[in-house]
């Protein structure tokens, strides 16, 4: 009893310090872009009406939707828009036409991700860097050279791993969020009164005396649910219940305490408006403020940076985006990865709107879009959900969902105004990174059912071959193809120019599936072909480790010895299937085939031994 609650409290802090980190940073920029848009005109009623409006956000969009209803939308325990998508896909598996539009939805909204994915460090730090311009004006110059650095420092140390700074995440956001709830405590002392905002009915008043101003603020007002999205991905790593203790007993009472206080600080002062956060703290405090705004700040960012290379790790497997290198940053935690190309990547777009946009003000601007559409999308997902997998009636399927709809679509239609003030920069980058994914699934479907259509029947052929058998030699051959069944090119290749075969022979097909987790008592099918041949197929869920030599290591229970100083790897080399009618883009065609070239990350994809024979055919069929 003890343990167990020893670990659930550990497990609320650490949801705390990564899940939240995100949205803990939102209370630096929200309101003052509320009033700094010029829209809303300063008074008493238009101050409770945006705070009662920013309450009212939170609980709805955050407290209702993600943590009471979509945290139960869980793929055997793990959670993230790829998650929802497979859960989704496989609800509707028996309508293909529907499964194939759910399919691209779900992906555009993951690659909308990586658009967020650059978006929000770069405000989060920008934002808490800024607050050097309230202790003073002559710090204003400084302020994206120093952001920039602090974004290099975080980006170069994600070689190392987050095991080491993970352990300290959880202290310092909780140090964050208690200090927030006591900056927005000091000033609600002064004015008490500002609670009354928490009646809905300010809100309400706010959107039917003004609804052409509420329209275009909530473009403003969705800054305070930014992160609302790592509730869900960050499923599998702490669990339903500390998840929900960590918001509803620290986050949102410390969110809200901290935007009544800005509102308190607004009514007594409003020359504060410029800045109300860093305005709340006496002089002498906001130094050592700033400091614990770019902590949370960073924090913040290493999640995100994380969750990016977990979505892409995900999307390799199911089949979307080439294989990158993938390097483990832990002996202990396999979801602990580091993937060079996706760093550096996220970095150069970051500092690329750092300098574009100078300023959390018009990088304000950019926010929204992006975020806001993941929203929405994750919104469509849980309706078949809800409908398809749980086989709840339609009419509380559209209950259940259908207010959330409505809201996301309002919050969504407001941020298309901000589409030529910056929001096109996040659509841009998820659009890039749709195209490729699209691509790469299009032109491997394609090279498959070419690479089909041309195959031999594996069973036959080995059938004849064995009628006038070649030489054997020692070891173990592993011929890998994408087609269980064919005949690799690799082995018509070793015939051909060795004029041999091993003395034991695995034609492995690896297979993703849109699972999270394939445990090892489910992940290999094995079938005996005879004269020591195998088909084994190797089945991996989207967040499995994908360790071919690992796997097939168990083989050794059946007779057949795969020890590295034995063991001859078989790979491929991509072609390029020439596509007619129905195919691909030419300009499509072309980035697949330039992607598609580099044969030595399939090295890097199999974790190969460093003493593996490495033999090269004419196509890659991983």
């Amino acid at each position: 009893m003890s343990a167990s609650k020893s670990s659930l409290a550990a497990l609320t802090l650490g949801a705390i310090g990564v899940v939240y980190g995100d949205i803990g940073t939102s209370v630096l920029y929200a309101v003052k872009e509320v009033f700094g848009s010029g829209h809303v005109p300063f008074t008493h009623a238009n101050v409770y009406g945006i705070l009662s409006i920013l309450f009212w956000t939170l609980t709805v969009i955050v407290s209702l939707k993600y943590v009471v209803l979509v945290l139960r939308a869980d793929n055997n325990g793990e959670g993230g828009l790829i998650a929802m998508l497979a859960l989704a896909s496989t609800a509707v598996k028996d309508r293909p036409a529907l499964r194939q539009t759910l399919l691209a939805i779900g992906i555009f909204g993951t690659s909308l991700f990586y658009g967020d994915g650059v978006i929000t460090p770069a405000i989060s730090v920008l934002s808490a860097v800024e607050g050097l311009e309230v202790v003073s004006p002559h710090f204003r110059h400084y302020v994206v050279p120093i952001t920039l650095a602090v974004l290099f420092a975080l980006f170069a140390v994600q070689k190392r791993g987050t095991s080491g700074i993970g352990r300290f995440f959880g202290p310092i956001t909780l140090t964050w969020f208690l200090t927030i709830a006591a900056l927005g405590v000091s000033q609600i002392v002064g004015h008490p009164e500002i609670l009354g905002a928490l009646n809905p009915w300010h809100a309400l008043r706010f959107l039917w005396n003004q609804p052409g101003t509420s329209f275009i603020i909530l473009g403003a007002v969705v800054l305070c649910v930014t992160g609302a999205e790592a509730l869900y991905a960050d499923l599998g790593h702490f669990g339903k219940r500390p998840i929900r203790l960590a918001w509803f007993l620290v986050v949102m009472p410390c969110l809200t305490l901290n935007y009544f206080g800005q509102g308190a600080l607004l009514l007594a002062d409003p020359e504060a408006v410029k800045n109300p956060f860093f305005n709340m703290a006496p002089e002498w405090l906001r130094i050592p403020l700033v400091v614990l705004a770019t902590m949370a700040a960073v924090i913040a960012s290493q999640a995100l940076i994380t969750g990016a290379f977990s979505v892409t790790k995900q999307a390799i497997q199911l089949g979307y985006l080439p294989r990158l290198k993938v390097q483990h940053t832990s002996v202990r935690h396999t979801g602990q990865i580091y993937m060079p190309f996706v760093n550096w990547s996220l970095f150069v777009a970051i500092v690329l709107a750092v300098v574009m946009f100078k300023s959390s003000t018009n990088l304000a601007a950019a926010y929204g879009i992006a975020v806001t559409l993941d929203m929405l999308i994750t919104t469509v997902l849980t309706f078949y959900v809800v409908r398809y997998s749980w086989k709840y009636p339609l009419w509380v399927c559209v209950l259940s969902t259908g207010f959330f709809f409505l809201v996301d679509l309002a919050f969504f239609s407001s941020n298309l105004l901000k589409l030529f003030a910056g929001g096109w920069f996040p659509l841009l980058i998820g659009g890039a990174v749709f195209t490729l994914m699209m691509t790469w699934k299009r032109g491997r479907m394609l090279m498959a059912e070419k690479q089909h259509a041309d195959a031999i029947e594996l069973e036959s052929f080995l059938d004849a071959l064995f009628i006038g058998p070649p030489a054997r030699v020692e070891g173990t051959a592993v011929f890998l193809t994408a087609d269980s069944g064919t005949v690799p090119n690799a082995l018509l290749h070793n015939l051909k120019h060795n004029k041999v075969l091993h003395e034991q022979n695995l034609f492995v097909t690896a297979r993703s599936h849109e699972v999270p987790w394939i445990g090892m008592d489910k992940r290999l099918q094995i079938e005996a072909l005879g004269h020591d041949c195998w088909q084994v197929v190797v089945n991996y869920g989207f967040k499995n480790d994908l360790d071919l030599p690992e796997a097939l290591s168990t083989l050794r229970q059946r007779g057949c010895d795969v020890g590295p100083m034995t063991t001859s790897y078989f790979l491929s080399r991509d072609v390029v299937v020439p596509t007619i009618g129905s195919g691909m883009a030419p300009w499509r065609e072309k980035l697949f085939a330039q992607m598609h070239h580099n044969a030595s990350a399939a090295a890097e994809f199999l974790n190969l031994p460093s003493n593996a024979v490495i033999e090269l055919g004419s196509k890659v069929e991983i």
